[in-house]
């Protein structure tokens, strides 16, 4: 059965990540009012009038989805964390840099309304 809440998406993962994803939860919760929490193409995800951020963990990352495209100044910011079709990729054993990603979620917010 697929993921309903969030709680049922950090469930699957290891202690560790789902620390992590709480965390992201918490930042974006407090950046974005109103946010409200989804789980979208099987991710936690967030959305506002429509899903705006996805979020989850994998074996050595967590990733944050979709990609921003609106701001050029955070998207200078994030290079380092960039991938190839421009999502975020935090590596699991580098401490998480949560502002660095409620920026984003409030971009992604922004760029999605």
């Amino acid at each position: 059965m697929p993921a309903a809440t969030h709680d049922d998406c950090f469930s699957q993962v290891p202690a560790q990540a789902r620390a992590l994803l709480l965390q992201i939860q918490a930042e974006i919760e407090r950046r974005v009012p109103g946010a409200e929490r989804c789980v979208a193409h099987g991710l936690p995800a967030f959305r506002q009038r429509r899903v705006f951020v996805y979020f989850a963990a994998f074996k050595h990352h967590v990733g944050v989805y979709p990609p921003l495209t609106d701001d050029a100044e955070l998207m200078a910011a994030t290079r380092a964390y960039r991938g190839p079709k421009g999502n975020l990729s935090f590596p699991l054993a580098e401490a998480l840099p949560l502002a660095l990603i409620g920026q984003v979620a409030v971009a992604l917010s922004k760029q999605y309304a």
